[in-house]
């Protein structure tokens, strides 16, 4: 199993519209990737803090989808990677962090 992270790093112009991205843009996502059989799992996270008291995020959001292999994840992510990346705009101005993981304890 691999998890494939998108992480949106914090910074003083960040914007990140997590209503947008909530009720819009991952439902769709999941919509699509779902149709895949090696899709497995989303989560999706708002950064709350850092590691020492009081500390901002490293990151405003994460997401993290869960697939069978990184090629199930590049089967199911190439055929819908125009929309997909084209509705960025519309919830965030930061460039995400892609990271591809495999999961050896869950």
């Amino acid at each position: 199993m691999v998890k494939i992270s998108v992480l949106y790093p914090n910074g003083d112009d960040a914007r990140f519209d997590f209503a947008y991205y909530t009720d819009k843009h991952m439902p769709r996502t999941i919509a699509l990737f779902s149709a895949h059989p090696g899709y497995r799992s989303t989560s999706v996270e708002r950064g709350v803090g850092g590691g020492a008291p009081g500390a901002a995020p490293a990151y405003i959001a994460m997401c993290h989808f869960v697939f069978t292999s990184a090629d199930a994840f590049m089967e199911a992510f190439a055929p819908n990677a125009a929309e997909l990346q084209g509705d960025i705009p519309n919830y965030t101005n930061i460039a995400p962090v892609i990271q591809v993981s495999e999961i050896l304890m869950q």
